[in-house]
């Protein structure tokens, strides 16, 4: 048993006999069904706190044949037969997992190491690959010493491995934590990612030698032209989760067992916690989830890793309008981006889809596949922005939202004259954020005028389809709230009046009279010429 060479289990003993652990060892079961084939090679990407390390420990523990790992799984799913498949096809398959897993467990040279330890500061950048490389060799040695293995191989780790491969016939799975680590320490080196790159692409293209190669990060791999040819890997990422979304986070049944367990509140969770959207997975940030539970308290742990200063960086870019876009999120809105020009490094930056995609990637949004937009997950995240532009130069956007509460008073008041002060205020408060002075930049003041709106009513609905035209902006309540709906028009130098009319004429009531009881109609004008705003507010009657 080595440190690199195959590893014992202690690790993953440590994180099975924690207080809480949630048990995600059916991974093992999707890792068998690629060993020694041509998707063998896998990256999974997702934000720290998300499991990486213990994912990999796992599979260390499970492949590693430098320790006996059986009681250790006895109790764990990957090892549980699934006694509810019925049909002869699904017993059929269950048989062939049950036998993948006997036969795999701890029967596997496992090479595993985080690139993190190799490079404690910049000054690492430059030897870290051939550091790498000596510790290795040298186990490999120790381990293979009757394969005369010569540690001045000219082609390093890769032709000592060819030469192990060889004298015994048996490959090696890899198991590669923070891969990305250089990426992220040097983020200018250009010359030194690519060498890495080059390291890697050495090591695993077209080698038998390879059984798996499981590497884990926070960014996907880095594009870079030829470089492109770490294209072998199949990526697992928060924007391309594929089959393994589940595994990116604690599941909503996960983490109500949990509660009920501890007797915590479920809903408290859900508020804080939940939110990401990997796929058609629906999870929540793990780490926090067991802090929360550890300490019976929910509340941002965020900060623990990843501070607001971070965050600041990005979202003072305001490229194409990146900050209306932050703001419009605080609200509780969506932003639609195209994730695929981001190139997966965090210095290329061409527009703001490229900035969104490097904080999903990060955890500090969450992506939707099927509508190819981003959102502030959960409260948690919310108050990094927060505490952000708190800092950060936006003007008086905190005041705005600080007032956002009695605004929302105000408007199921029907106070019209309260709410048209409340608009004009926020556009002014936000007058150093905005970049267009017209009806999005006053749609964007309303997001954020009613940020508080997120305690009632679900995340507001831009441009909804409703009748034979579209809202500017809807508000559905929250299941179990007593609140109405609001259906808010924004006219830009016309009149409140004919935003109401306008929503009565094409009949947008009519699209959401089937998802709540009450209905407010909301008309709001911007008047140039007078420098101000006025606000019209009816109740919807049902006809």
């Amino acid at each position: 048993m080595g440190i690199y060479v195959n590893p014992g289990n202690q690790s993953f003993q440590e994180s099975v006999g924690s207080m809480i652990y949630v048990d995600k060892s059916e991974l093992i079961s999707y890792t068998n069904s690629v060993l020694k084939t041509q998707r063998k090679n896998i990256c999974v990407s997702r934000p720290r706190r998300f499991g990486k390390s213990m994912a990999a420990d796992m599979l260390v523990a499970y492949y590693s044949r430098g320790c006996d790992s059986r009681e250790l799984f006895g109790g764990l799913k990957a090892a549980q037969e699934n006694r509810r498949a019925s049909t002869c096809q699904e017993q059929e398959i269950e048989a062939r997992r049950m036998e993948q897993y006997n036969a795999n467990l701890n029967q596997h040279n496992v090479i595993r190491f985080d690139v993190q330890r190799f490079l404690f500061d910049k000054s690492h950048v430059q030897i870290f690959i051939k550091r790498i490389q000596e510790v290795i060799i040298k186990e490999l040695k120790e381990e293979f010493w009757e394969c005369a293995v010569d540690e001045h191989e000219p082609y390093g780790l890769p032709g000592v491995l060819g030469q192990i491969y060889a004298c015994t016939g048996k490959g090696f799975v890899f198991i590669i934590d923070e891969w990305d680590f250089v990426f992220r320490l040097a983020k200018e080196d250009v010359a030194a990612q690519k060498k890495y790159l080059d390291f890697l692409r050495g090591l695993f293209k077209g080698s038998e030698y390879v059984e798996l190669a499981y590497m884990t990060g926070i960014l996907p791999i880095k594009k870079y032209g030829e470089h492109s040819a770490l294209n072998l890997f199949d990526e697992y990422s928060m924007t391309d989760p594929k089959s393994l979304g589940g595994y990116f986070g604690f599941t909503e049944q996960e983490v109500r067992e949990q509660c009920g367990k501890y007797g915590m509140d479920f809903g408290e969770m859900k508020k804080w916690y939940d939110g990401y959207r990997p796929g058609d997975a629906h999870v929540y940030n793990p780490k926090s989830v067991v802090d929360a539970l550890t300490w019976k308290k929910a509340k941002s742990y965020w900060t623990g890793t990843e501070t607001y200063e971070a965050l600041k960086v990005y979202i003072e870019r305001n490229f194409d309008g990146l900050r209306e876009a932050v703001v419009e999120m605080i609200g509780g809105g969506q932003c639609r981006i195209d994730p695929t020009t981001f190139q997966n490094d965090m210095t290329t930056f061409r527009t703001k889809d490229d900035i969104l995609t490097l904080m999903v990637h990060l955890g500090y949004l969450t992506y939707d596949e099927q509508s190819n937009q981003v959102f502030i997950p959960n409260q948690e995240v919310a108050q990094e922005f927060l505490r952000a532009i708190k800092v950060g130069g936006w003007g008086r956007l905190m005041e705005t939202l600080n007032c956002s509460e009695e605004l929302l008073e105000s408007t199921w008041a029907m106070d019209t004259d309260a709410v048209a002060k409340g608009v004009e205020e926020a556009r002014k408060d936000m007058s150093s954020i905005l970049q267009y002075n017209d009806e999005n930049s006053m749609a964007c003041a309303v997001y954020a005028a009613y940020a508080s709106a997120q305690a009632y009513y679900m995340k507001p609905i831009r441009e909804l389809p409703s009748g034979r035209g579209f809202a500017d902006i809807v508000y559905f309540p929250l299941r179990n709230v007593n609140r109405p709906a609001l259906l808010v028009e924004l006219k830009w130098n016309q009149s409140a009046q004919g935003a109401i009319q306008q929503i009565k004429d094409k009949k947008y009531a009519d699209w959401v009279k089937g998802y709540t009881g009450d209905i407010l109609l909301v008309g709001i004008n911007y008047d140039r010429k007078k420098d101000r705003h006025e606000c019209i507010i009816e109740k919807y009657v049902k006809e």
